[in-house]
């Protein structure tokens, strides 16, 4: 996982072994696990994205 540094210089590097896709039902964004493929999370608002996860 990403680790937050000093305080006050916010997170440094990516969420390293997860992705993100676009649900073409709900237009929203879901959180992949890339080792087991589970879904983990969905954005509560359209259109936004998870922060530091790169899309697929």
């Amino acid at each position: 996982m990403a680790k937050n540094g000093p305080k006050g210089h916010g997170r440094s590097g990516k969420v390293s072994k997860r992705s993100q896709v676009l649900s073409p039902r709900n237009k929203r964004w879901t959180k992949v696990d890339n080792k087991t493929g589970r879904f983990m999370d969905q954005m509560a608002r359209k259109g936004k994205t998870f922060k530091g996860v790169r899309m697929k």
